[in-house]
């Protein structure tokens, strides 16, 4: 198992919106960024550092994002 790093709300929602996620809304402090078929929802709390759980769904939710948007541009014949 890969070891994630620690990551807050931030640095998340940059990360997210680096690899192509917009923000669709808010409610209360978690907010909601998709990308295509792909939804995050992320606890939106200044400064505290987010649970590994929410950390691991972050990376393989852009990563599969990626992954689709890769088979779309090269796709197997």
């Amino acid at each position: 198992m890969p070891e994630y790093p620690k990551l807050t709300a931030k640095s998340a929602e940059r990360l997210l919106l680096q690899n192509g996620f917009t923000l669709e809304r808010q409610k209360g402090s978690h907010r909601i960024y998709i990308k295509n078929i792909y939804r995050m929802v992320v606890p939106h709390h200044p400064g505290e550092i987010l649970h590994p759980k929410i950390i691991k769904q972050l990376f393989e939710v852009i990563d599969e994002a990626e992954l689709v948007r890769r088979s779309k541009e090269h796709p197997h014949f």
